[in-house]
């Protein structure tokens, strides 16, 4: 399906520009559909890379161009709870279906219902926060590959003694699945409330570390993910990365 927007500033603006702002598209991306013919003003296709859209004129992008798009797409969202973030079992439903219109923060193309939007990493079902959906091979290598160096932020309420040497035992002392677990920066925000910064993500891992010292998870929301943070993406909504935002996640 076509994308078109509408543009409502005040004042004209080099159309490269307004869509690289507006999370649609990198300036070169835009520059290269300009120059493949696949970008129209009020029904006008565009042929000049310099062109300015005025307040008030609509914006298309032709099919194609909305699908070269999709294949790089990266989107944030805030998943609740009762989502997988994977391949869900058939009583399960999948966070990619809260991936429509009405959810969406933000402008950028809305990805087709069967895109291929994988999960970046994963969080339970029971979990909340910050899940990044990518078709983006370069992303996803930076995020999960073997060498990445990328950090996780969580906000962990437990219920249970929090004592200092359970601290000391998150922080270093923890093996799962017969694997010494890489060190964790793990603080006490307030009594019963934790912060962890992990840099792997094995199968429900700060679960299952809690559970070894004594503490019920009760609570768990992901906040950050390297350089990407989930602040002021409301739950249950989603926007397309900006184009910045991915040059800080590949580094």
């Amino acid at each position: 399906m076509a994308f078109t927007r509408t543009y409502d500033g005040d004042e004209p603006v080099r159309l490269n520009k307004w869509l690289g702002q507006s999370g649609v598209c990198s300036r070169r991306e835009a520059d290269g559909l300009i120059a493949e013919g696949l970008v129209a003003i009020d029904g006008a296709v565009v042929t000049d890379a310099g062109r300015k859209i005025e307040p008030g004129q609509t914006l298309t992008l032709a099919d194609r161009a909305t699908e070269a798009l999709a294949a790089g797409m990266t989107i944030l969202l805030h998943k609740p709870t009762g989502f997988v973030s994977g391949q869900p079992e058939p009583d399960k439903t999948p966070a990619v279906t809260l991936i429509h219109e009405a959810n969406q923060i933000g402008g950028g193309p809305v990805p087709a219902e069967d895109a291929s939007l994988p999960p970046i990493g994963r969080l339970d079902e029971d979990s909340r926060g910050l899940l990044i959906l990518s078709s983006d091979g370069v992303v996803a290598k930076a995020v999960i590959g073997p060498d990445s160096e990328l950090d996780k932020e969580y906000l962990v309420r437990v219920s249970g003694d929090v004592t200092e040497q359970k601290l000391k035992t998150l922080r270093y002392g923890l093996r799962l699945d017969g694997r010494q677990l890489k060190p964790a920066r793990v603080s006490r925000m307030e009594q019963q409330r934790l912060k962890f910064i992990l840099r792997e993500g094995r199968n429900r891992q700060i679960r299952r570390m809690c559970e070894m010292v004594d503490l019920e998870v009760t609570d768990l929301i992901r906040i950050r993910i390297g350089p990407i943070r989930l602040d002021g993406l409301e739950e249950g909504r989603w926007r397309h990365a900006t184009p910045e935002e991915r040059a800080a996640l590949v580094g």
